[in-house]
Order: structure tokens, then C-alpha cells, then sequence
């Protein structure tokens, strides 16, 4: 049946008057509708919403008494409204349960069609209870389906037989529908507005923590900054420069210079793998042990003289005579040994360069555990590339770190730096590279700084706006030639 002969049917049982009060009580339901969307943390939003809706029922009906149950899905109770009566709570919960039970209530609800009742005293459906507070003797019950869900059931009485007409059916027929869309909307609504709300209590406290994390992190950040160098040695006749970007706060690279007994100069820089917390803790640990390692083995050599037995008290000459900085780099293999043995179970390791140089004459003793190559620049470019000269610290206990040893000339610099700057990407993917930094390394430079800023130029330029993946850290040593950068 096409919409135009439901509305022509519905004009010859209703009129013009009937049809006009049925379209504003739809009206009315959708005004109150509204506005309770513009109070949606007030109480007693939906519960008046509810009240309004019976309101014009009777209104519309000219009924003296209303209620409507509402239901939800498996069919129980959720709430009610008694209209222009008032009873005690524990009256109404007694009335509800006996006509859901077998008044004309519970056949709407199991039969899922109308119920009307023009002489209650001649139907079976209508339940008469004993002490009712209203004697009704005709009734009209509609249930209230919206998507083929029973969402309640409203009931229309009157102290006089026959007052429900065909006219009233139909009125409250077309009413029902329209009800049925609000009291949708309103359980909508009102399950929206506790989403939302249970959303902002949840949004507070991820907030919070977030907070708290956000705190928790800057103080790691802060304490991992006090493991890196706060000055750079200074030596005459040698210039080192660092160059260091995290891709977050906390990072996994480090790099470090230090000086050691006897006017001896370590050098490090690490990568540990992975990114994150995890991998600064144990950017920490690593930076540590090796600076312990190097100084107890330093303590062994520098200040017991084995022909007396004594500690201390040796002249300089026979301390310098008797050193051996080959000791310093046994740092190595045993933070390995004890990263290896300790955290075996983090499957955490950590590529480095360690090297020791004596400034006097610029020999340079060194371990490649695993680390990108290490370049030596000269006058005409690369001169010289150290490679990995042992495994990555901590994969396995009792590795073999073979140490090597270089000579840096005047004017001649030691280029360091984490595959962070090599891997970096750009916005389409493709890599920085090695060959690219190789030929940034062969152009002249007056000096280590001009280098490592060519190199973070060009670097950021091919970076862009793309997300930095890896940390990025460089190391230079640079022998200055005849007193004066090369």
C-alpha cells in the first residue's frame, strides 16, 4: 500500500481535526526530544522525556489514566510511568508484575499486537486487582516496536465503557509509531551520552597517565643526557667534535671521550639495537661498564710496579715505561662477557667503536666490535677504513675482540658515526646511503666541525619532512697539522 492511500484511508476514518492533533502530538515528541539533547547530563532528562510521552498520549486519547512499561531486550522491565495517579514505588512494582503476569499488559507483550478492551468486566485479558487505586472499564494497549524490538508497551484507560473508538485506535495507531522512533532515540541517546561520558572519565585518566608517563620519560631523558659527555676533552694540537640527534627522547646510541692515566684519550661510540627505553637503559649500562673496565685496568697497570710490589709511590718515568694502553681496550670483551652472562635473557647487544689514542704522537689503538666501518680522512679524501675487528657486545660470553692499531698524521681526522645517518630515509623511502656519505667525506673541509656540518645538511635536507627512524650520532678526532686545522 503506497504511502498516498495510508494517508487517504487514515483522512476518512480520522477527519482533518484528528489527523492535524496527530501530527502535532508527533511534533511535541519531537520538540521534547531536542531539547533533552541540549541538556544531556541533567538526571532527569529521560525520565521527563518519558512522562511527556504518556502526557500526550492521554492527551490524545482523551484517556484518564496511562501508563507505559518500558522493556529492553531480553523482555524484563527497565522503567515505568503511571500518569495523573500517584502510588508508592513498592505499589507500582506489585501492579507491573501482576499485569505483565495476566492483565492485558502481558498478552500485548506475548501476542506483539493491540489490546482493546471496550468493557472490562466482560474480558478475560483485563486483570482486576484487589485495593486498585482506579476502576477502569475500558482499555486500550499498544505495544511500542521499533525495528521489529518490543521496546514497551503503553496502556490507555477510561472510567466509561466504549470510550476508545475506532477513531482513538487509529489516532493513537499512527502516535505509537512515532513514539516508538523517540523512545529509539532516547535509549540511543541516552547510551551515547554514557559512552561519551565513561569516554572523558576514561580520556582523564589516559591523560593522567600520560602525564605521569610523559613526566617519567623526561626524567629518563635527563638522567641519560648526564651519561654523555658534559665537555669534550681539550688537547693541544687535536680537535674532537660530536654530532648528536635522538629520534626520541630517550635513545640507544651514545658516544663518549674520556681521559685516561698517563695523558691517554678514550674514544666510544655505540648503537644499541632496538630504539626506545629499553635500549638507553642499556646505552647506560654499556657506557658505564666501559669506563669502569678501562679505568680498573688502567689502576693494574699504571700504579702497581711489579718489580717492587707497591701501589703507588713510582716515579712517573717507570709508570710511563711499564704502561701498556692495549689494557684499556680489554674493556671490551669483558662488558661482553658480563652483558653476555647478566642480561643474556633481554637479547639486547650493542655495536661499538672503542678506541684509545695517545695525543703525544697520535698512535691509536682500537676494537670494531661490530660497528659500521670508522673512515680515516686525509688530505685527498678517504685514506683509510677501519672495519669490524670482533662480534657486537653481549650476543655471546668469551667472544674475540682482535684489537688494531693506526697512525694519525698531522692534518688527518677519524670519522665515527651509528647506520642512523647512512639508513636514514627520506619522504619517498629511499636511503641517505654510505656512498653518499663517502662522498661527502672525500670533499675538503678546513676543519672536523665544517665536516660534520656539511654532513648534518645534507643528511636533514634528504630527511625532510619524513619521521627520523634511527638515532643519528657522529664522533671526529682531528690531529691538527703543524699547530693549525687542515
Amino acid at each position: 500500500m503506497t504511502e498516498e492511500r495510508v494517508r487517504r484511508k487514515i483522512s476518512n476514518v480520522l477527519g482533518a481535526d484528528e489527523m492535524l492533533a496527530a501530527f502535532q502530538a508527533q511534533s511535541m515528541l519531537f520538540e521534547k526530544f531536542i531539547s533533552m539533547t541540549r541538556f544531556p547530563d541533567e538526571p532527569e532528562v529521560i525520565k521527563t522525556m518519558l512522562r511527556k510521552t504518556v502526557e500526550i498520549s492521554t492527551d490524545l486519547t482523551g484517556a484518564e489514566l496511562a501508563s507505559l512499561i518500558l522493556l529492553d531486550n531480553d523482555g524484563f522491565v527497565t522503567d515505568s510511568i503511571l500518569s495523573r495517579v500517584k502510588i508508592s514505588p513498592e505499589l507500582s512494582s506489585i501492579l507491573i508484575k501482576s499485569v505483565l503476569k495476566g492483565g492485558l499488559a502481558g498478552w500485548v507483550i506475548r501476542h506483539r499486537k493491540m489490546g482493546l478492551v471496550n468493557e472490562t468486566e466482560k474480558d478475560d485479558r483485563w486483570l482486576v486487582l484487589p485495593d486498585q487505586p482506579y476502576n477502569a472499564r475500558s482499555a486500550l494497549a499498544l505495544p511500542i516496536i521499533s525495528n521489529d524490538m518490543l521496546l514497551g508497551v503503553l496502556t490507555l484507560m477510561h472510567s466509561m465503557p466504549n470510550h476508545f473508538t475506532e477513531k482513538i485506535v487509529e489516532l493513537i495507531k499512527i502516535t505509537t509509531n512515532q513514539i516508538a522512533l523517540v523512545l529509539e532515540n532516547v535509549y540511543l541517546f541516552k547510551t551515547l551520552n554514557d559512552s561519551l561520558q565513561s569516554l572523558g572519565q576514561a580520556n582523564k585518566k589516559i591523560e593522567a597517565y600520560s602525564q605521569a608517563l610523559d613526566q617519567e620519560l623526561e626524567k629518563c631523558r635527563q638522567i641519560q643526557s648526564d651519561f654523555l659527555p658534559k665537555q669534550i676533552p681539550k688537547m693541544p694540537g687535536w680537535r674532537i667534535e660530536e654530532f648528536y640527534f635522538p629520534a626520541t627522547r630517550v635513545s640507544g646510541d651514545f658516544y663518549d671521550a674520556f681521559i685516561l692515566p698517563f695523558d691517554y684519550v678514550g674514544f666510544v661510540i655505540g648503537d644499541v639495537c632496538d630504539k626506545g627505553l629499553g635500549s638507553a637503559l642499556f646505552m647506560a649500562l654499556i657506557r658505564s661498564l666501559i669506563r669502569i673496565f678501562a679505568g680498573e685496568a688502567q689502576l693494574s697497570r699504571s700504579l702497581i710496579d711489579t718489580d717492587s710490589k707497591t701501589i703507588g709511590g713510582v716515579s712517573d718515568s717507570a709508570s710511563v715505561r711499564k704502561y701498556n694502553p692495549v689494557e684499556a681496550l680489554r674493556a671490551v670483551a669483558l662488558t661482553n662477557d658480563y652483558i653476555a652472562q647478566e642480561h643474556s635473557e633481554t637479547c639486547m647487544f650493542a655495536t661499538l667503536f672503542f678506541a684509545v689514542l695517545d695525543p703525544k704522537n697520535g698512535k691509536l689503538l682500537y676494537i670494531n666490535s661490530g660497528h659500521d666501518t670508522v673512515f680515516v680522512i686525509g688530505q685527498n679524501g678517504v685514506k683509510e677504513k677501519l672495519l669490524s675487528t670482533g662480534p657486537a657486545v653481549g650476543m655471546f660470553q668469551r667472544a674475540k675482540f682482535e684489537f688494531k692499531e693506526i697512525q694519525l698524521q698531522p692534518g688527518e681526522t677519524l670519522f665515527a658515526y651509528t647506520d642512523g645517518v647512512i639508513d636514514a630515509r627520506s619522504s619517498n623511502g629511499s636511503r641517505f646511503t654510505r656512498k653518499r656519505l663517502k662522498t661527502l667525506l672525500s670533499q675538503p673541509a678546513k676543519d672536523a666541525l665544517e665536516l660534520m656540518q656539511r654532513i648534518g645538511t645534507h643528511l636533514f635536507s634528504h630527511i625532510d619532512k619524513a619521521p627520523q627512524e634511527d638515532d643519528i650520532t657522529m664522533l671526529t678526532v682531528q690531529r691538527e697539522n703543524d699547530g693549525k686545522p687542515a
